[in-house]
């Protein structure tokens, strides 16, 4: 079921580019903007592109998540696999879990590519501290993932599932401060984020405590990781009970 799934990712050409690709093509296409490359006072001797960077690699998380899991799901619903699946010795929860896997894995080498690019070719540190960052990378993701798994037990189409996945999209990053720099933003707004997965904040706080200090206008590192933990569980449950094969 792996390698089956791995396969299709690959072959979709939308996936890799927006899932995989997008967060490196995005930091680097801003990074040709004068104003970003600058160290502006308020910013604690950093360039604007470094303290947005670790943006980028939330759009790529949000993307797999709340817009090709779901509507792969909801094709495999549409099409009768899942039906069909669950009367052979392969239940079809082995192909929920291969395509969860599958996406997880590109999540993380969209991450790293990002992370390498960043250092090597804009001179952007990689986070400093970086087992935080690995659990507010995997705690985020799974918050993200639990929310866009109730779509896909629900929805009955891959148009629909791409239809809310985009909403879906938009509602997150705007909410949870990805549009704008967090730092330039109202401080209700700042505040609102740390509820919002996948928990940009965190993400800015392992990445650079000196970043993280410009927006931490709400709760704790620990305490958001908590918040998303406890999303993570209650979406995910949810999801489960909502469950439908056909």
């Amino acid at each position: 079921m792996l390698k089956v799934e791995t396969k299709l990712l690959l072959r979709d050409p939308t996936t890799v580019f927006f899932g995989v690709l997008f967060p490196t093509g995005l930091l680097l296409a801003l990074s040709v903007i004068p104003a970003l490359r600058e160290t502006p006072p308020e910013l604690g001797g950093l360039r604007a592109i470094d303290a947005w960077a670790p943006t980028a690699l939330v759009f790529g998380i949000v993307m797999i998540a709340v817009q090709h899991i779901p509507s792969v799901i909801a094709t495999y619903r549409e099409r009768g696999i899942l039906r069909r699946l669950s009367t052979t010795p392969v239940h079809p929860r082995r192909i929920l879990l291969a395509q969860m896997i599958v996406s997880f894995v590109s999540v993380i080498v969209g991450a790293a590519l990002m992370i390498a690019v960043a250092w090597a070719v804009l001179g952007i540190a990689p986070p400093q501290r970086p087992l935080a960052f690995a659990v507010a990378f995997v705690v985020g993701y799974a918050a993200v993932l639990g929310i866009s798994m109730i779509t896909a037990a629900l929805v009955r189409t891959s148009s629909a599932a791409s239809t809310i996945g985009t909403l879906l999209f938009v509602v997150l990053m705007f909410f949870g401060g990805a549009f704008l720099p967090r730092y330039t933003m109202p401080e209700t707004l700042q505040k609102v984020g740390d509820f919002v997965p996948p928990g940009l904040q965190a993400f800015i706080e392992a990445w650079s405590p000196v970043a993280g200090e410009l927006t931490s206008v709400g709760q704790p590192f620990w305490v958001q990781i908590g918040i998303m933990a406890a999303i993570a569980v209650v979406a995910s449950g949810i999801a489960a009970k909502l469950f439908r094969w056909e």
